[in-house]
C-alpha cells in the first residue's frame, strides 16, 4: 500500500488527543530551563523536544503529553500554536526571547524562563521522557536535530504545512531484517495453508 493513503487512513482514524494549554506553556518553561547552559539550545531544538516528547509519550501509553498539534515545517516538525502561545507567555512575563548572534551570521532565539515551571501538573514518566529527549539531543545543533527530524515518517509523509498525526509514530521506514522477512514469510505460508 502506498504511505499517502496509509497516512490518510491514520489522519481519518484519529489518535490525536485534546490540547493541552496549561501543560504546553509549563513544558516550554521546563524545556528553556533545562536548556539554559546549552549553548545550541534555540528555537529550532524547542520544537524538536517538544515533538520528540509528544510523539514518543504517545508511542508509549497512547496519549501526548500536550496534545498539541504539529506541522511538518522545512525545519522540521513544529507546534503549530507555538508562536501564538510563546508571545502570550512573553506578554505575561513568564518568557523572554534572547536573540544571540551566531558565528555563521543566524540569529539563535532562545527561549529564556522568567518564573519556574509547575512539574505538579506532569507525571514522573512524563519528565523522565522530556528529560530523556533533551539529554538525548544535548550535542546536537539546530542542524542536526532539523536533519533528524526528516528522518521520522509523520514528517516525510507530510505535505509543507500540513498537520503530523501523532499515530505516525507507529510507521517505521526502516528496512525489514531477515528475522522480519523470514517470519513474515512464514506467517503468509500458515495464511496461505489454512485457507487452502
Amino acid at each position: 500500500m502506498p504511505i499517502r493513503p496509509v497516512f490518510a487512513i491514520l489522519k481519518a482514524e484519529g489518535g490525536d488527543s485534546v490540547e493541552n494549554e496549561t501543560k504546553f506553556i509549563e513544558l516550554v518553561l521546563y524545556i528553556s530551563q533545562k536548556c539554559a547552559s546549552d549553548p545550541m539550545f534555540g528555537a529550532i531544538k524547542l520544537n524538536k523536544v517538544l515533538f520528540y516528547s509528544d510523539f514518543l509519550f504517545f508511542g508509549r501509553t497512547g496519549e501526548p503529553i500536550t496534545g498539541f498539534e504539529y506541522q511538518r515545517l522545512r525545519n522540521g516538525p513544529a507546534p503549530r500554536k507555538l508562536l501564538p502561545v510563546r508571545e502570550k507567555m512573553i506578554r505575561d512575563r513568564i518568557l523572554a526571547l534572547q536573540e544571540v548572534p551566531l558565528k555563521s551570521g543566524k540569529i539563535q532565539k532562545r527561549t529564556v524562563n522568567l518564573r519556574p515551571p509547575n512539574l505538579r501538573i506532569f507525571t514522573g514518566d512524563e519528565i523522565a521522557l522530556v528529560d530523556d529527549v533533551i539529554d538525548a539531543l544535548s550535542d546536537c545543533d539546530a542542524q542536526t536535530v532539523s536533519d533528524l527530524s526528516h528522518r521520522t515518517v509523520g514528517w516525510q509523509i507530510a505535505a509543507e504545512g500540513e498537520t503530523i498525526s501523532y499515530s505516525t509514530v507507529f510507521l517505521s521506514n526502516e528496512p525489514l531484517t531477515d528475522a522480519e522477512l523470514l517470519r513474515g514469510t512464514e506467517i503468509a505460508n500458515q495464511i496461505t495453508r489454512s485457507a487452502a
